[in-house]
């Protein structure tokens, strides 16, 4: 079992209809049929969303995110119209929300990998392959691939996994023309903002996008480029052979699976709320990636 600790109850707000609850951002549609976004301050871990709050995180997502479209809008477009509030949304969902085109989304997490960890890891130690595709031997936690790969994964439910899978699966679900697209964006995409996150000290790891379609224009969506959904590590202290840090949520993952916090991630029980220590340590780093990548003090 998991998912929400605390499923929140979405605000009502007059001239929006309320859509979806995902484990960040709870989605709404206007009465000119865009959709509206706004990024809460929630976390999760380990396939629960959690009780407790990192405060400023949804702003931080939100301002990176439009911070990065800009940085990106000469090789694809993307979904933001509008950063104003609506008619009589609350004043907390300002910085937080965003107006979108809605679009013909493309049901495929589209990530791109640079350096080897997480599930590639696993796959290359039992495989050498990495979503299928053949890698070098010799490479270890951290290694810089000899080129960034496409390993797309399905999209999946609050509380449960993606699943990486083949691009040969994604063309046959969304057909060869599609799937050629998105790789191909996905790639230059990751290639330009490695370059720019490097210049700033940054490795850009791996990273996941979401597209969709307005007619038959391929158009970047939903978050982009946040501690969230890539993984930025201090170029200083890159070193392969051994975990790397990083500007995420690691404090909360390590804290989870600590004796402190007494809880077992393979049991049925949902985790206990965060330390306010976990909560600090976890919002400065995402304070210092935004820093960092912008150049501009978070306030």
């Amino acid at each position: 079992m998991s998912g929400f600790v605390e499923k929140p109850e979405p605000l009502q707000v007059p001239g929006l209809v309320h859509l979806h609850t995902g484990k960040v951002r709870e989605l709404y549609r206007d009465e000119a049929g865009d959709l509206v976004m706004v990024a809460s301050d929630r976390t999760s871990a380990y396939d629960w969303v959690l009780p407790t709050e990192i405060p400023d995180k949804g702003r931080i997502l939100t301002q990176l995110s439009l911070w990065w479209f800009d940085q990106l809008a000469d090789l694809v477009p993307n979904h933001v119209l509008s950063t104003e509030l609506p008619a009589g949304a609350p004043a907390d969902w300002a910085g937080r929300t965003l107006v979108c085109k809605s679009l013909r989304m493309v049901p495929v997490e589209c990530v791109a990998r640079g350096y080897l960890t997480g599930s590639g890891l696993a796959e290359y130690k039992e495989s050498r392959t990495v979503c299928g595709l053949a890698l070098p031997e010799g490479l270890v936690d951290g290694s810089e691939l000899p080129a960034p790969i496409f390993t797309p994964a399905t999209k999946a439910a609050v509380g449960d996994h993606d699943e990486n899978v083949s691009y040969e699966e994604v063309a046959r679900q969304v057909g060869a023309d599609t799937a050629a697209e998105l790789r191909r964006t996905t790639l230059d995409v990751y290639g330009r903002a490695r370059d720019i996150a490097r210049e700033r000290g940054i490795v850009l790891a791996d990273t996941k996008f979401e597209f969709g379609y307005e007619d038959e224009t391929l158009v970047l969506a939903d978050e982009v480029l946040t501690p969230d959904s890539s993984r930025f590590w201090p170029a200083d202290r890159w070193q392969p052979g051994r975990a790397q840090p990083s500007y995420d949520k690691q404090f909360v993952r390590d804290w989870l699976t600590s004796a402190e916090s007494g809880w077992d991630r393979t049991s049925e029980r949902p985790p206990p709320p965060l330390p306010q220590e976990i909560v600090e340590a976890t919002r400065a780093k995402y304070v210092e990636a935004y820093e960092l990548l912008t150049g501009t003090a978070w306030s």
